[in-house]
């Protein structure tokens, strides 16, 4: 075999680890689990509210609950239905009920430096709307 030949085949194999390498670094999925955070504007220039997510990883079960207040104040948990997760995506529904109605919001994001960034949908009157959501991630302090 020629010089020529070896460093084709050389250059060749090199090319292919590149490739297939960060393919399978990309399909390393992350581990959500923990306890995250975030804050939304209150109703009618109310005080902002504060919302906790807890996020649990079992396997390739991802399963939660949203905490937020209520309307008297205290905490109320809902658990998350549908959770997935790709990779780095992060997907959930949400379905409280109020006055026999139900309301489902749906969150996806993308897990990325201890926060969650992403959409929340939700119809509003009939209306889709969405709005962008980020949760950080809480470190427990030792």
């Amino acid at each position: 075999m020629t010089l020529t030949k070896f460093a084709t085949i050389l250059a060749g194999a090199v090319l292919m680890m590149g490739v297939l390498i960060p393919a399978r670094a990309d399909d390393k999925k992350v581990d959500p689990t923990g306890t995250y955070v975030w804050t939304v504007p209150g109703r009618n220039g109310g005080p902002d509210r504060t919302n906790t997510l807890t996020l649990k990883l079992e396997g390739d079960k991802l399963s939660g609950k949203v905490a937020s207040p209520g309307r008297d104040g205290k905490p109320v948990d809902t658990e998350i239905k549908d959770a997935k997760i790709s990779g780095a995506d992060v997907s959930f529904t949400v379905t409280r009920e109020f006055n026999g109605t139900s309301f489902t919001n749906k969150y996806s994001g993308k897990l990325a430096d201890g926060a969650i960034k992403g959409k929340m949908e939700f119809n509003r009157n009939g209306d889709a709307q969405s709005r962008n959501w980020e949760a950080k991630l809480q470190v427990e302090k030792k």
